[in-house]
């Protein structure tokens, strides 16, 4: 990556969790007490945190990453894992102890069951987040956060991100009741129609009722809600009103890390200087070609894969 120049404050600072994922495929999921043979495994860099470091790294955004990690076997991984990508490893904290773990077991029909230990990453605390920012502040200017940080953190991540000046992305995954005082830090909510639904009590199933759940967002503080719609693209509810962002159809394969990579490079677009309406649709057409691929740090896309999904489809005859 290309040193920042003075005034440059094209970065992305992802603060979030980072897991091994050990992922078990068997035709279908045992019944308590029993015991079954699966038919493949695997074990790879996963968490929200991280996932979105990675797409935000290979988008070709400047990204730095402020996590732990434990000092065991999957230490490597992760470091690795986040290096490929080009992540900056400033402010990833290495910790005595095992480095948190998802057990994910996945059945043919690829329904799966998941259970996240937080382990290392229970470690985060204030004196390392205060210490990153405050060093990254000057080269960057977009902060993306999730909900699998411990949840007496997120305050003071939304927080410490808007007294730097950075606009402040929060993904609502795995959705939770935030205190009043979250909202008011927040310049961008991403999410999905579960999660604005469970966050905001409005059943979201198309594009109105988004708008309904964008503008409880837009009331309880938030500057613009992206909601997304899985098939149907995402409403972009602001002060100024809605709009739906169309989405790209494929042929989806596995739907893992898809939210992740949206998130990655929406945060990356934006701290690059996009429009909102331009990070939107760069980052929907991230989030298709990731379900085109299994798995999930390994489906992220890298840049010019996007770049060209896009110029494909721009080309495209419409019907």
């Amino acid at each position: 990556m290309a040193p920042a120049h003075p005034e440059d404050r094209s970065g992305v600072v992802i603060v979030g969790s980072v897991t091994a994922d050990v992922t078990t495929f068997s035709q279908r999921l045992p019944a308590r007490g029993e015991t079954i043979l699966g038919d493949q495994f695997t074990l790879m860099l996963g968490g929200k945190g991280a996932n979105q470091a990675v797409a935000a790294g290979r988008s070709g955004a400047r990204t730095s990453f402020v996590g732990c990690v434990g000092d065991d076997l999957f230490h490597d991984l992760v470091v690795d894992g986040l290096s490929e990508a080009g992540v900056d490893l400033a402010h990833l904290r290495t910790v005595p102890g095992p480095t948190g773990i998802a057990h994910i077991r996945v059945d043919a029909s690829a329904q799966n069951d998941i259970v996240m230990v937080p382990l290392a990453n229970a470690s985060l605390n204030t004196d390392q987040i205060d210490e990153a920012l405050a060093a990254l502040a000057p080269t960057t200017s977009v902060l993306l956060t999730q909900l699998e940080t411990p949840s007496a953190l997120t305050a003071h991540i939304t927080g410490r991100g808007r007294e730097h000046g950075m606009t402040v992305i929060l993904d609502p995954a795995p959705a939770a009741t935030l205190p009043v005082e979250v909202w008011a830090n927040v310049d961008i909510v991403t999410p999905n129609e579960t999660e604005a639904t469970l966050i905001s009590g409005i059943e979201v199933t198309d594009a109105a009722s988004a708008e309904r759940a964008g503008r409880w967002f837009l009331d309880q503080g938030v500057g613009a809600a992206v909601i997304t719609l899985a098939g149907q693209g995402s409403c972009v509810v602001t002060s100024d009103g809605a709009s739906v962002i169309p989405p790209f159809p494929v042929a989806a394969v596995d739907t893992t890390a898809a939210g992740d990579a949206y998130a990655g490079y929406l945060g990356a677009a934006l701290a690059n200087g996009s429009s909102l309406a331009d990070a939107v649709r760069l980052a929907t057409a991230a989030g298709a070609l990731t379900v085109t691929k299994q798995g999930a740090s390994p489906s992220l896309p890298l840049r010019a894969d996007v770049d060209a999904f896009l110029a494909e489809r721009e080309a495209a005859p419409v019907n």
